[in-house]
């Protein structure tokens, strides 16, 4: 597979703790990004966000060829008001720049490259009352398929139908400031999955759930998955 196909995502899924944060890489981030990561109350939480960032500005930079403190960040129109919080991308004309997106949770960072707009998502579990209780911001069909699932398989099950609607909705640009209930990602009846987008399951191992999403893909997206920076 050819990351670099319209069809395929490149994909890094990390543990935080193994990204390296030293003075150098927390130099290279710009002032927006120490803002946001000043924001977090949580040290643990902070630290994630740094980590992923560093992380994204390392994959980012060797694509390019460019060191990770040259990068400069923008944000495309949101497709649902027109103000600039939409898709991340790069500032200027960044000759050959891919497509990105970058996730964190429960310790773990996730980022797609594509040459489509794309979309990642990676969450922890919830815990079952939890999952109950964000079910009923969902999908008609996807409450209804959630209620078949066993009370013990519920985290896993609503997990990764949640970082498929993340994903998608990162992928389109307007997040959460689209309703959860508007658009299908079940599996159950996949003719009802938005048109034009492809989405699939990332295998994150037996606590966390993550998923892809790429514009004008196929059935399910091709990916080449990766567990370090090397």
């Amino acid at each position: 597979m050819n990351a670099r196909d319209p069809g395929a995502v490149e994909l890094w899924l990390l543990e935080a703790a193994a990204v390296a944060v030293g003075p150098a890489e927390l130099d290279g981030l710009d002032a927006e990004e120490h803002r946001r990561a000043g924001r977090f109350v949580r040290d643990a939480d902070r630290a994630v966000y740094l980590a992923a960032h560093v992380a994204l500005r390392h994959v980012l930079g060797r694509r390019l060829g460019l060191a990770p403190a040259a990068l400069a960040f923008a944000r495309e129109p949101c497709p649902g008001c027109a103000e600039p919080h939409g898709r991340p991308g790069l500032a200027g004309d960044a000759a050959g720049a891919p497509h990105f997106s970058l996730s964190h949770g429960g310790g773990r960072v996730l980022i797609g490259l594509a040459e489509a707009p794309v979309g990642v998502d990676v969450e922890p579990l919830p815990k079952t009352d939890s999952a109950e209780l964000l079910a009923t911001t969902l999908h008609p069909v996807e409450r209804a398929e959630l209620a078949e699932v066993r009370p013990g398989e519920l985290p896993g099950a609503f997990a990764r139908l949640w970082t498929r609607k993340e994903a998608y909705l990162k992928g389109l640009g307007i997040g959460l400031g689209r309703p959860p209930a508007a658009d299908y990602l079940g599996t159950a009846e996949p003719a009802r999955r938005p048109a034009g987008w492809a989405v699939t399951d990332v295998p994150a191992g037996p606590r966390h759930a993550a998923a892809v999403a790429l514009a004008g893909g196929g059935a399910a997206v091709a990916f080449r998955l990766r567990h370090s920076l090397g």
